[in-house]
């Protein structure tokens, strides 16, 4: 399999930085206020949910054009729990929210966004492994 893109980044824990090898990011990481953290900086979960937004955007954008149906106005919001499992591990669970454009609420709509969920990098790394809900808007 050849190789597209390869992003490179380095984080040194919860609670200090991360870095990507270009320089382009440089974030202060700390827990979040609900995990007894001073939430001062970002955290994983953040950085996850906005990168899952953005890829799956980018499919529904990829898609659209395929459908030859404009959705240039959709939003992908990503929500990014953090979830207790068995034997003290720990999971994540996504909900998705598609904001679509009126015209491509129905059936097109629903088409669109279980077709860019089997496009989208980031679910076809989650599935199977975590739960991700899609809901549209």
């Amino acid at each position: 399999m050849s190789v597209i893109y390869t992003a490179i980044g380095t984080a040194t824990g919860r609670e200090g930085r991360a870095r990507t090898n270009d320089g382009k990011l440089d974030l202060q990481l700390s827990r979040p206020v609900e995990m007894g953290g001073d939430g001062a900086g970002t955290n994983p979960e953040q950085l996850f949910a906005m990168g899952y937004s953005a890829c799956f955007a980018s499919a529904l954008s990829l898609v659209a054009k395929r459908m030859k149906v404009d959705a240039s106005d959709a939003s992908v919001t990503a929500e990014v729990s953090l979830l207790p499992l068995e034997g003290g591990r720990y999971g994540l669970g996504v909900v998705l929210r598609v904001e679509l454009p009126d015209e491509l609420q129905g059936e097109v709509g629903t088409k669109l966004v279980e077709t860019a969920h089997e496009v989208c990098p980031y679910s076809n790394a989650t599935r199977g492994n975590i739960p991700v809900d899609l809901v549209i808007e």
